[in-house]
């Protein structure tokens, strides 16, 4: 079936989302085509300023609203600036605010290294960390990258540049998910929480 070109280009344009394949970026095309003219034209709005409404924060490159210098966290006189937490994207960002237990500063590296895809130390923002760290303020640094061959190589190039910079360096625990049970954990998990096992008192 020979699809209108401005439907079929929705639908090519949703299919380059991740995690939307052709089926979900049909639906969605269809949904949005029978659906009040307001969603669509909500959408489009907010597709449109999606770009010329953020800029990346000039300290911690988190995603800002544009015409600022600094994220309303780097800005915050409220923040332990003696604190960074650094995290591959600034979805982490979100992440851990969510849990309201965290109240230093962070620092978006922009990705992880991964010599497969070609990306290297260069690529993200390991220079702008190290130049942070220069001025003495900043007395630990977390390593908050995710838990896989990419993130743990990250965070052990991080290990060898922060060290000389007589910071306390220190990684994200890692073990047993909340709710679950033993016998569906896989080998590395049940290792990294054996080994992060900690005292009870």
């Amino acid at each position: 079936m020979l699809l209108p070109e401005p439907i079929q280009l929705l639908i090519d344009a949703l299919s380059r989302l991740p995690g939307v394949g052709p089926k979900t970026a049909s639906r969605l095309t269809f949904y949005l085509l029978r659906t009040d003219a307001s969603a669509a034209q909500d959408l489009s709005v907010a597709l449109a300023g999606l770009r010329s409404g953020t800029a990346t924060c000039h300290q911690c490159f988190n995603i800002t609203s544009a015409g600022q210098d600094l994220c309303p966290i780097c800005a915050s006189p409220d923040r332990d600036a003696a604190l960074i937490c650094v995290v591959e994207e600034p979805l982490d960002v979100v992440a851990l605010e969510r849990t309201g237990g965290y109240k230093g500063l962070y620092h978006v590296l922009g990705g992880a290294l991964s010599p497969i895809e070609g990306v290297g130390p260069d690529d993200l923002k390991m220079a702008e960390l190290l130049t942070r760290l220069q001025d003495g303020k900043v007395k630990e640094v977390i390593i908050a990258t995710n838990p896989s061959m990419e993130g743990d190589a990250t965070a052990m190039y991080m290990q060898q540049q922060v060290v000389p910079n007589a910071v306390r360096l220190t990684r994200l625990a890692r073990g047993l998910p909340m709710g679950g049970d033993l016998e569906y954990a896989d080998q590395s998990t049940l290792l990294r929480a054996l080994a992060g096992r900690q005292a009870m008192s």
